[in-house]
């Protein structure tokens, strides 16, 4: 059996992570639609998109802190 090297390992789990993420966004819009329908706030939806559409972008720049945040305490 391969051993796999450690850094495939480490790749592996933050792709890994990044398409639960995207997978959990992708899913969670339509139960959000169909929740905010039932309970009568359907007026809402059409705002749903100032706040889906900023949330990866907040992602993105949070993950970047946090890598730039971890190379320096490695330097």
């Amino acid at each position: 059996m391969a051993i796999i090297a450690a850094w495939l390992t480490r790749d592996l789990w933050r792709q890994g992570c990044f398409g639960i993420a995207a997978a959990a966004l992708c899913c969670l819009t339509p139960l959000l639609v169909t929740l905010l329908a039932v309970l009568g706030l359907s007026a809402l939806i059409a705002k749903l998109d100032y706040v889906l559409l900023p949330v990866p972008v907040a992602a993105v720049c949070v993950g970047l802190i946090v890598y730039g945040l971890i190379r320096r305490r490695r330097a």
